[in-house]
């Protein structure tokens, strides 16, 4: 039994499969055929926080493989009505996985402790893997192997930036991060980082333009996060300079793409022109959502 709870979980070679299983289904997908790997299986949607890409595309990406679904919101009592450990031992008697969306990382890290079937992050204040695996699947499949691209983050370095810091890592790109140093990656991930993923090529600044420049891709996130709304002013007014616009992206590489996980706040950290232009590749990355969980699903429980 595995638990993807970050990508420190998952090895290169463990990535790089998934990447080809991820590829098969898609262009099964493509042709019309679904076959029912997981069929008589069950998976748990546990989310403290709404959600439209993460539980529509594990929904339907579970409905594809033969298996189903059910979406555990409040009123199952998460974390409120009983201790994480007897929830996690309740439930992991009922499904096959779960993925849980939790304000705390850590609550997710007990409900993997304690329970007896697979656990994957769909987002915590921490990590969000299965948005990073989708982001480089995407750009593998518009620029072809991985190894020696660069991609340039923009903005606040938070549980997305930490999830592709770890997967550039592991799969051989060169990251750039650009933030204010209040907003940077942390002391503490950082050397988790160069510990467990020694190989990372990772640069970081408060310069955009010395970030982007060059760059084969360029990302960016919202300034406020879910659970930072009393912060949003103050926000706004700290990553003023770290927008993405048309200048900026001007500096990439002729054939560099926009990626962004989506919510996105237009006129904040990206503008209308970059978003719905012809490098925004963010449809793309939000429909790879779903064919990434499917390998991520069948992989894990097949």
């Amino acid at each position: 039994m595995r638990h993807v709870l970050s990508l420190f979980d998952l090895t290169t070679s463990e990535i790089q499969e998934l990447f080809q299983l991820t590829g098969q289904l898609k262009q099964q997908y493509e042709q019309g055929l679904r076959q029912p790997l997981l069929q008589g299986r069950t998976m748990a949607l546990l989310f403290e926080k709404p959600s439209l890409r993460t539980r529509v595309s594990f929904e339907s990406g579970m409905a594809h493989l033969g298996g189903s679904t059910l979406f555990l919101g409040q009123d199952v009592g998460w974390g409120q009505r009983e201790a994480i450990q007897d929830f996690a031992r309740v439930l992991g008697c009922y499904v096959d996985v779960v993925v849980c969306r939790a304000k705390r990382h850590a609550d997710v890290e007990l409900l993997a402790r304690h329970a007896t079937c697979s656990v994957i992050n769909g987002l915590t204040d921490y990590s969000h893997p299965c948005q990073a695996l989708a982001d480089l699947y995407t750009l593998q499949e518009l620029q072809g192997p991985l190894p020696g691209k660069r991609l340039a983050y923009v903005g606040d370095a938070y549980n997305v930036t930490r999830s592709l810091a770890i997967a550039c890592g592991k799969l051989g790109l060169r990251m750039s991060v650009a933030s204010p140093p209040k907003y940077q990656l942390d002391a503490p991930f950082l050397e988790r980082l160069r510990r467990e993923v020694p190989q990372v090529q990772l640069e970081l600044t408060d310069d955009p333009r010395q970030a982007v420049r060059g760059a084969d891709a360029v990302y960016t996130d919202v300034w406020t996060s879910m659970g930072q709304e009393a912060e949003r002013e103050q926000r706004l007014r700290d990553l003023a300079a770290y927008q993405v616009d048309s200048r900026l992206m001007q500096l990439a590489a002729p054939h560099a793409c926009f990626l962004h996980c989506l919510p996105a706040h237009r006129g904040e950290e990206v503008t209308d022109d970059v978003l719905d232009g012809p490098q925004s590749e963010v449809i793309r990355q939000a429909a790879n959502r779903m064919h990434v969980q499917k390998g991520l699903l069948a992989w894990l429980l097949k």
